[in-house]
């Protein structure tokens, strides 16, 4: 890969390898390419620990990591997400 890694790229990618609902990501470099930070937000890290979810996204991610100074990545579930976010999971539920 010797093109310049971008925060689009790395959103399609993440959407795509970890079909990850919310991806958010910030190139803290100054615009070089070469330090980002994300948020990821997949079913796929269900049942798993922090490592884990960590190690899943650094393996979707193996060949642009080889190329990017700074990573860092804060990973959630649906839920986990919904509920830091003050959302509701149930969208059928109803407030009386």
């Amino acid at each position: 890969m010797a093109e310049q890694i971008t925060e689009q790229y790395l959103v399609a990618a993440l959407r795509d390898k970890l079909q990850a609902e919310t991806v958010e990501v910030t190139d803290v470099s100054g615009g070089c390419g070469q330090a980002f930070t994300a948020i990821i937000v997949s079913p796929q890290f269900s049942g798993l620990n922090s490592l884990k979810r960590h190690r899943l996204v650094n393996a979707a991610l193996r060949e642009e990591i080889k190329n990017i100074h700074a990573w860092s990545a804060k990973c959630h579930t649906p839920e986990e997400w919904a509920k830091e976010s003050n959302k509701s999971v149930d969208t059928t539920a109803v407030t009386v």
